[in-house]
């Protein structure tokens, strides 16, 4: 459940593997190691018989260790904090995949498993003590029915939180402008709904915190599924090609084509000059736009608005719009260049007696979209210099994962239940730790 939308994500739409999750195909192999050997320490009357490093009440001696139960606690150490995203997969797991193999007959003992969890978009403070760390997930049970689970729920918890935290780092310098979500061309297809609702997350949260109104915005239908939104997108440089270069051309057959839901941004940088393009652009589609207005044609009047124009220049290269000591890609100077020539591209039309107003705010109303390697640093630096952005276009940086980045969970047993007393058994460095966002969760629901 997000703390947001106050919506369990059921299987029905995660659509885990369940028969695989059962069996192990996705945990690592010691994890069915340790579930093996607690499994046959049980059936063979195993009881323990050695000398614990800790101190142990006098009933420690004799206990059967395959079915010992335990405490364990899951934890991300990204300083200063992890957004959670995840926690429903994570859940939907130990649902279906807590218990065990009777033959060929998988027996559920999930309703024996005590779950505390937080709810997705929960921030997870950590400040660089591991025996201090910020639980976002607590299992009590024994312990050979979920061992084999843990890389899943880790994992879900990893990649989406990693996703969500980037997400909302770079909101916190964007000044509330939207940041469009580009990373699905860089990873598999499988992974679209989890980074798409982790992106969602992100965007929810600096909207809670910031006292934004950004509105989301994905690229595939599959990163919105889990929240109930729908894939968007700019014109790409292929229908361009297919139009034999020429943007304006394109552009008009996309706003013929297209429902006027769908925003008209033109790609500007396809011939590397992005200010004669941005003002062919638009005053082709001027004509269309006037006409409607003249016949109070309201749906004609959004058909043939351009929304915006994007910026995508290369690295390697300098647009022509810009002087042989200008920086190269998507820089200040070239967005500052087309700002000016959209306002001023007006004045190149011929106008009758009162549509000059009229055409000043068509043209000047359209949104400066910018991609192309921005990341969090980047945007901060276009922010503080005032830089006329409207819009981000933000893809692989979403996917980052490195040494400031990583937000890698762990999983700690820290306690063990003997007889009737829970028993610290933390490995040395750890220790049991508290959250009050922890809440009771029922798996049934799931």
């Amino acid at each position: 459940m997000s703390r947001f939308d106050h919506r369990w994500l059921m299987n029905s739409t995660l659509q885990l593997d369940i028969d695989g999750i059962r069996r192990g195909l996705y945990s690592d192999r010691y994890f069915a190691n340790v579930r093996d050997v607690l499994a046959a320490a049980h059936a063979q009357g195993d009881r323990f018989a050695g000398q614990s490093s800790r101190p142990l009440p006098l009933e420690a001696t004799g206990t059967d260790t395959g079915d010992l139960v335990v405490e364990a606690q899951v934890f991300s150490r990204r300083p200063p904090y992890t957004l959670v995203a995840g926690m429903d997969v994570a859940l939907a797991a130990l649902r279906y995949g807590t218990g065990y193999f009777d033959g060929a007959t998988f027996v559920e003992t999930w309703d024996s498993l005590e779950v505390e969890a937080v709810e997705d978009g929960t921030l997870a403070l950590y400040g660089g003590e591991p025996s201090q760390v910020t639980p976002v997930l607590k299992l009590r049970g024994r312990y050979r029915d979920f061992a084999l689970l843990e890389t899943i729920y880790l994992g879900a918890l990893t990649r989406a939180s990693r996703i969500a935290t980037n997400v909302y780092n770079v909101m916190q310098v964007a000044n509330g402008k939207p940041l469009l979500f580009f990373p699905a061309r860089f990873d598999l297809p499988s992974v679209q709904s989890s980074d798409g609702y982790a992106y969602w997350i992100g965007v929810q949260r600096a909207n809670h915190d910031l006292g934004y109104r950004v509105q989301p915005a994905v690229s595939t239908d599959a990163q919105a599924a889990w929240w109930g939104g729908r894939g968007g997108g700019t014109i790409p440089h292929a229908l361009i090609a297919a139009f034999l270069g020429d943007t304006a051309e394109a552009t008009v057959a996309f706003a013929r084509t297209l429902p006027v839901e769908v925003p008209r941004i033109a790609l500007v940088d396809f011939n590397n000059d992005s200010t004669r393009d941005s003002v062919a652009t638009l005053t082709a589609l001027w004509p269309y736009y006037r006409e409607a207005l003249r016949a109070g044609d309201a749906e004609g009047q959004r058909r043939w608005t351009l929304n915006g124009v994007r910026l995508d220049t290369s690295g390697n290269m300098r647009d022509l719009a810009l002087g042989p000591d200008d920086p190269k890609g998507v820089n200040p100077a070239l967005v500052r260049a087309v700002r000016v020539t959209l306002d001023n591209a007006w004045r190149g039309w011929t106008l009758k007696p009162g549509e000059q107003e009229i055409a000043q705010a068509y043209c000047r109303n359209v949104q400066i979209v910018v991609s192309g390697g921005f990341d969090r640093a980047k945007i901060a630096r276009f922010e503080a210099e005032s830089v006329p952005v409207d819009v981000y276009g933000v893809g692989s940086t979403f996917l980052r994962n490195d040494s400031e980045t990583s937000t890698d969970y762990s999983m700690d047993i820290v306690r063990v239940r003997l007889g009737d007393a829970w028993v610290d058994m933390a490995k040395t460095g750890r220790a049991p730790n508290d959250n009050p966002d922890l809440r009771r969760i029922d798996l049934g629901q799931f």
